[in-house]
């Protein structure tokens, strides 16, 4: 996966996203909480309960409806909710939330170039909870100030074009230079020009410590592949 100055780290709490109908001041938002930890959802839904103007059900993510406004999901539920609503682009959609303990960067990011529209730490404060299902039932988008914070910084410190990514990732599964010169089509001087660059903006020394330290900003995933 791409990634590109559509996503919307700057843009915490705000900001249409042009999909659904927006709860207007007095409505009442209809949220289901649908995460795949049954404890998490029991919480979610008896904290969302106490919330004026929210009305919650817990449910299985197979039995989310066109009824719901807000939809809470785990971080995989959510991702895959949003591959298959985008193949079908007919009624009604809600927002989708996801809470989740996954707090990495590019875990952060790729739900954001998902589409999701809210992403909170299952360690957040209730009131997180409720500011960010009211702010979605507004058609605004919801993300906390740490993780903005963390996001927005790593698109500026990053930086990595296209290419270097694809270098990453191919270095990530420990191809040399020449195996990585062959499969994107391009010389053996380029991919060392492209490894510099990574070595720069990654702070890393070699190939395995910039691995290293990818893997540990999210970057590439525990298994040594870029998380595309």
């Amino acid at each position: 996966m791409r990634l590109d100055s559509k996503t919307w780290p700057q843009m915490a709490v705000g900001g249409s996203n042009g999909t659904g109908a927006i709860i207007h001041q007095g409505d009442t938002i209809n949220v289901v909480a649908a995460h795949a930890d049954a404890i998490v959802n029991a919480g979610l839904a008896a904290l969302l309960g106490t919330g004026a103007g929210i009305s919650v059900r817990a449910a299985g993510a197979d039995a989310i409806d066109d009824g719901a406004d807000v939809v809470i999901l785990d971080h995989k539920a959510g991702l895959e909710y949003m591959r298959r609503r985008a193949d079908a682009q007919d009624g009604r959609q809600p927002k989708v939330l996801i809470v989740t303990q996954l707090d990495r960067e590019w875990e952060v990011r790729t739900a954001m170039m998902a589409g999701v529209h809210g992403y909170l730490l299952q360690n957040s404060a209730a009131d997180q909870l409720l500011a960010a299902v009211r702010a979605l039932g507004r058609g605004m988008r919801y993300l906390s100030a740490d993780l903005s914070r963390c996001v927005a910084d790593s698109f500026t410190r990053i930086g990595l074009t296209s290419r270097e990514t694809d270098v990453l990732q191919l270095l990530a599964q420990g191809q040399c230079n020449k195996s990585i010169a062959r499969e994107l089509g391009i010389g053996v001087g380029t991919v060392k020009t492209h490894v510099k660059g990574l070595f720069d903006k990654l702070g890393a020394t070699a190939r395995t410590h910039a691995v290293v330290l990818a893997t540990r900003r999210g970057l590439v995933g525990d298994n040594g592949y870029s998380q595309h």
